[in-house]
């Protein structure tokens, strides 16, 4: 069965992050939940595939913020990586008001990188800003310079980094 660039066929999945039956594949987004920590390795991978953070990491999930569970690898993998767990995950709450969230470079000249993210819901934009990272600093400015969504455009911009994407190098995505 042949589809069109962007569709999956029925019971196929991208690699890495899964995709819903006959559901139009987006780049996956991590959970809006999904506390990264550390890298994983991408041994599991012979061709690691494009993840949401630039590359895979373990984290704790605070679905329930005051209960933090660290899930197993592969269900971190799978869904945590990569977003839009409702239905697929336990601890995904029912009534969540995001699915996922996106990350972007706008800018990123003279020790200075500007975000965009957009938090997503039933595919769509929920919310959306910019965050500023200033490297000399160390510092994220914005509306949301702590918690989660602080955590995961910094791990974006440590996975954009460790891949060699600095200044105006036209790769705008980990």
């Amino acid at each position: 069965m042949r589809t069109s660039p962007g569709k999956t066929s029925p019971g196929k999945s991208s690699p890495g992050c899964e995709a819903g039956v006959g559901v139009v594949a987006q780049p996956p987004m991590p959970c809006p939940f999904f506390l990264p920590t550390h890298r994983l390795d991408c041994g599991a991978w012979v061709r690691p595939p494009r993840l949401p953070l630039g590359d895979p990491y373990a984290g704790v999930c605070h679905s329930d913020p005051s209960a933090p569970v660290e899930p197993p690898e592969a269900h971190q993998r799978e869904l945590c990586n990569c977003g839009y767990a409702r239905y697929r995950c336990a601890h995904f709450p029912e009534d969540a008001a995001a699915d996922a969230v996106r990350f972007s470079v706008v800018e990123d000249t003279a020790g200075r990188i500007e975000l965009v993210y957009v938090i997503e819901k039933d595919h769509a934009p929920a919310e959306h800003g910019r965050l500023v990272y200033v490297q000399d600093a160390d510092r994220l400015e914005g509306p949301h310079t702590t918690g989660l969504l602080a955590r995961q455009a910094r791990a974006f911009l440590e996975s954009r980094a460790s891949h060699g994407f600095t200044g105006d190098d036209g790769a705008g995505q980990a």
